[in-house]
């Protein structure tokens, strides 16, 4: 079996060939449409069949995605793991290096020593909707770049800006338009937007964005998609004399723990089991952050269970569990 780990950037990525136990061959690619093809044909070129080849990446932000889909499609093994587990795998080697190119050995090592699952592609109407959903935030950030220039743009200038702004803001709608019409279309999408939308602080875009990246069965429970999201606490303490605050691990998927944070603060007034989890937790003495972070896990923990379950959000029952 070869083994190829892959240390994966917004814009590039590093791929290490390891045979046995030794690396044959390093590698930079472009983190792009056409360098996942070179790196297609880099594979092919070195004779390493979808049969005996096992490639692991870790699951860093959203840049692996199109990545993994390739080689997926290709009909390789690829393997999409927790950074976490790859920082402890390499503590335990006592690992100095610390580069794009070592990174991507040790990724490698891991995956010959330990074998990790191989990761699923979801289905075609899924992949279609994270790219509409990528559309849109391409779309929202050129949109804050044209309203920074409105206040600095002056007679002819200013005119353009807004011409922009204009046809940016209709573009956005159309699209949003389009990624409903998208979970319309097809029944188990819809069937579980609604059974999302039951939970009272979950609107339209949150219920798309864990459509797209929040599936149920890619997880054994609520716990993993916490982790996933980078809501799971971060504890650091050792021996009697060092205590460091707790906070977000924040080592998981940004945009759906930054689309959560507003609906979680919906939540807090609208939801009665997440207004009695702010109320136990401000008499606690808890900070407001701290609170909202909850809030957001627990909703992460409701969304799972009507989604395993198919059962619609039953606000005394969330309130019985507390």
């Amino acid at each position: 079996m070869e083994f190829i780990g892959i240390d994966i950037a917004k814009r590039k990525f590093d791929v290490s060939w390891l045979s046995g136990e030794k690396v044959r061959k390093s590698k930079v690619f472009e983190n792009t449409a056409a360098g996942h093809g070179e790196l297609l044909a880099w594979l092919k070129k070195h004779g390493m069949e979808v049969e005996t080849t096992h490639l692991g990446m870790e699951a860093t932000s959203q840049y692996y995605e199109a990545l993994a889909h390739s080689l997926f499609d290709a009909g390789y093994t690829v393997s999409v793991i927790n950074p976490l587990q790859i920082k402890a795998f390499g503590e335990s080697k006592l690992r100095r290096q610390k580069t794009d190119k070592a990174d991507a050995e040790l990724i490698a090592r891991f995956c010959a020593q330990n074998k990790p699952t191989s990761w699923q592609a979801p289905p075609k109407e899924v992949r279609e909707l994270q790219r509409l959903l990528a559309r849109v935030e391409a779309l929202q950030d050129m949109l804050v770049q044209e309203q920074n220039r409105r206040y600095e743009a002056q007679g002819i200038a200013l005119e353009s800006v807004e011409r922009i702004l204009t046809n940016l803001n209709e573009e956005k709608r159309r699209l949003e338009k389009m990624i409903e019409d998208h979970i319309d279309r097809h029944p188990g999408l819809r069937a579980r937007d609604e059974l999302l939308q039951s939970i009272p602080g979950v609107g339209p875009t949150v219920s798309s964005y864990v459509l797209a990246w929040l599936r149920p069965e890619r997880f054994d429970d609520a716990r993993q998609a916490v982790a996933f999201v980078g809501l799971s606490p971060s504890h650091h303490e050792s021996g009697d004399s060092v205590r460091v605050k707790s906070r977000l691990s924040k080592l998981g998927h940004g945009r759906l723990r930054k689309i959560l944070y507003f609906p979680a603060m919906s939540a807090m007034r609208c939801n009665l089991a997440a207004q009695a989890l702010t109320e136990r937790l401000r008499l606690t003495g808890k900070p407001g952050k701290l609170i909202v972070a909850a809030i957001m896990r627990k909703m992460i923990h409701w969304m799972m269970g009507v989604l395993k379950s198919g059962t619609p959000f039953n606000a005394s029952l969330a309130l019985a569990k507390g």
